[in-house]
């Protein structure tokens, strides 16, 4: 990642900042952060996982959206990011302030999930940071999708392997179970999802 700003600054100034250049940048701990461009691999994988939620949601008759690009405000750090995946509970954005002006979230009861496809450089973001705020905000469930196998032994294996990691909150606290090749994949935001780890790494080529 890129630091494009030496200080700290505010969500409030971070959302007048943010340029309109097709670069993606998300707020950790104040400071303003330049996102790798996503690589083809990288949006093979969440547009599969996104049609498949999408499938699982509208079959369910579920009030639920993926928005293209939006925020998720963490309060207690003055970060902000962009998960790969966002899915929004509708219903609720009518008690979201900054959703109709600025996109963004603040409350776990509008995010039923979020999904991080771990990038290159940004693994630590995803198993670490991401994990930790998303789960003091009491978001219900969350996806890491390491597709490659980039992030460390501990959540890899050793030697590594391509791994999913689904974070349940249960009882203020995520747990977390593993799936690699042929396990299917259990969400308990989605009890019928039919598909295996292997085919989420496979849809990357």
């Amino acid at each position: 990642m890129t630091q494009t700003l030496p200080k700290l600054v505010t969500f409030e100034q971070f959302i007048e900042w943010y340029p309109s250049n097709g670069a993606l940048y998300e707020l950790h701990k104040g400071v303003i952060l330049e996102m790798p461009p996503p690589t083809g691999e990288h949006e093979n994988v969440v547009g599969f996982l996104a049609a498949q939620i999408t499938f699982q949601f509208l079959q369910m008759g579920l009030p639920f959206r993926i928005p293209k690009t939006a925020f998720v405000k963490i309060k207690s750090n003055n970060s902000t990011y962009s998960p790969d995946i966002l899915l929004l509970n509708h219903d609720n954005l009518v008690n979201e302030p900054l959703w109709s002006k600025q996109s963004t979230v603040i409350q776990a009861a509008s995010i039923p999930l979020a999904v991080e496809v771990v990038s290159s450089n940004c693994w630590r973001d995803d198993y670490y940071d991401k994990f930790r705020d998303y789960e003091e905000m009491g978001i219900p469930e969350y996806w890491i999708v390491d597709y490659a196998a980039i992030g460390g032994k501990r959540f890899t294996g050793n030697p590594k392997q391509k791994t999913i990691t689904i974070c349940e909150l249960v009882d203020g606290d995520y747990q977390m179970t593993v799936f690699r090749g042929n396990n299917f994949i259990a969400s308990p935001l989605f009890p019928k999802l039919n598909f295996t780890a292997q085919q989420i790494f496979d849809s990357a080529l």
